[in-house]
């Protein structure tokens, strides 16, 4: 007897939909599964077996055939449990209901029978529904997280035998329901405030700028002076995400198994703060079964990496593509995945070894060699592709002791926000544009356009400073941001000039 069922696989962070059909004949007692399966896949032979006799059902001693189509295709994981084990349940005849066309199987099974949690379910999910599939059984542990689709009913299923149940009506599932702004409330920020901070008024303009356009920032300074404690508080000035961001990030951090406990939907923008130790694997993604990196899984957020000359040299070449194209991809033998990398790069440095090279208050003990070679471990294209460069100062003491407060990270976040809204409404038609940094050659023309005596004091830093044109794209672009912050459709000499400012670094430090 022949049955099938339909589940989901994974590739990058989209679904594709895999036909499970089992068929059970006469023959010498025996259990194939075929359709390019991975060794999880495979085991699944025995972790199907040993469930389906524990849960009280008989397995047939009988020629066992499962074909995950489209065969072509590797199957990895084991969410494949589940499937397998409904379909062979469902040959041999032990649902008393019909499994109907637009149900979707997804779970690991354990050897008592139980359904368990797999990574990965919402873009499951995702795909099959768009695809028109509407009755999901997905195991308890990731009901909440695929309950966020709106018309999705999604079924927390305990057990084999819970299932069986459910079909011949003795105790049937009830749908699951998620409560977003519940899930929205409990994620409050707990981001410091920017209150907290003395002094370094230049700083918090650069990081207000950065925010409001999307752009990467690049922090120099002594040992103190502020710059872990900026970057920590930037989060709490970018806007807030929107229901499809949010949706791209918890896909991201569903496949990567780093969804957080009670989390269906992560609600606030990523912070990742990877160590300098990290591997070029462990920065863009993959190993052998490919999965997001750090760069993907902070993806609609920021990406800080403080220390930026410590990592290894290959490890911040890595960079370089994702910074443009927004994406990276990881190809291996077996696959292509794709992931998404749309993020803010915020990183910070000493300005050399000791880390007071040009501090009034610390005498530098390193040599103009040991300086050169510092600064060199950050390559000239990478620097190209970091739109504001700041200089963060040691605070002065009356800064540190006095009592006046600092704006707060909500005022800021209004300014912020009113500029995002420009953006949004300017590039409302464009697909994928979010913000002035994603902003590409031809609508740089378009909406980048300056005064004559805008374009005189360009001109004069490009000659002076020996820009390259990428770093004239991204001064347009931080220009643009100034303008928006400033409610100007037109971008005028000083926020040409502002922009300039940011970009001056790159030739006193590493020029």
């Amino acid at each position: 007897m022949l049955a099938q069922v339909t589940t989901v696989g994974i590739s990058g962070i989209s679904g594709y939909i895999v036909r499970v059909q089992a068929d059970i004949s006469n023959g010498m007692p025996a259990f194939e599964i075929i359709g390019l399966p991975d060794a999880a896949v495979k085991e699944a032979k025995e972790r199907a077996k040993t469930a389906i006799k524990n849960s009280s059902c008989p397995f047939p001693a009988k020629h066992i055939t499962v074909n995950m189509a489209p065969a072509s295709t590797k199957k990895e994981g084991s969410s494949y449990d589940f499937p397998i084990s409904v379909a062979i349940l469902s040959a041999t005849g032990q649902f008393e209901g019909n499994i109907t066309d637009d149900c979707v199987f997804i779970g690991e099974l354990s050897l008592d029978g139980r359904i368990t949690h797999v990574n990965g379910v919402l873009p499951m999910v995702i795909s099959a529904f768009e695809n028109g599939y509407r009755k999901f059984f997905v195991p308890c542990e990731n009901a909440d997280e695929a309950a966020v689709i709106d018309g999705a009913e999604i079924y927390p299923t305990e057990s084999l035998t819970a299932l069986i149940k459910h079909f011949s009506g003795e105790c049937v599932i009830a749908p699951h329901k998620t409560d977003i702004n519940k899930c929205i409330f409990s994620q409050k920020s707990t981001v410091p405030d920017f209150s907290d901070v003395k002094g370094q008024e230049n700083v918090k303009r650069a990081l207000e700028i950065a925010a409001a356009g999307g752009h990467n920032i690049l922090l120099i300074g002594s040992p103190g002076s502020g710059k872990t404690m900026l970057a920590q508080r930037l989060p709490g000035i970018l806007p807030d995400l929107t229901f499809e961001e949010a949706l791209e990030v918890t896909k991201v951090h569903s496949i990567a198994g780093a969804l957080p406990e009670g989390t269906p939907l992560i609600c606030t923008r990523p912070f990742r703060h990877p160590h300098h130790t990290i591997s070029a694997a462990g920065l863009s993604g993959g190993g052998v079964m490919s999965r997001p990196g750090e760069l993907s899984l902070a993806h609609n957020g920021v990406l800080f990496l403080d220390e930026l000359p410590e990592f290894r040299r290959d490890v911040l070449e890595v960079l370089r593509q994702p910074l443009e194209d927004g994406t990276v991809t990881i190809s291996r033998a077996s696959s292509t995945n794709t992931y998404p990398c749309r993020i803010m790069l915020v990183a910070s440095m000493n300005p050399c070894k000791c880390g007071y090279f040009g501090d009034p208050n610390h005498e530098c003990v390193c040599s103009p060699k040991q300086v050169a070679a510092y600064r060199n471990k950050i390559s000239g294209p990478l620097l190209d592709r970091i739109d504001i460069q700041v200089e963060v100062a040691p605070v002065d003491y009356s800064d540190l002791t006095g009592t006046v407060k600092g704006e707060t990270s909500s005022e800021i976040k209004k300014r912020v926000d009113k500029a995002r809204q420009i953006q949004r409404a300017r590039y409302e038609k464009y697909d994928g544009i979010r913000s002035n940094s994603q902003l590409t050659p031809a609508m740089q023309e378009e909406f980048c356009k300056i005064s004559p005596d805008a374009e005189a004091i360009l001109k004069s830093a490009f000659d002076r400073l020996g820009l390259s044109a990428r770093a004239h794209s991204r001064i347009l672009k931080v220009a643009r941001t100034i303008a928006d912050l400033d409610g100007s459709e037109d971008i005028a000499a000083q926020h040409i000039a502002e922009a300039i400012q940011y970009r001056s670094l790159d030739r006193k430090y590493f020029g």
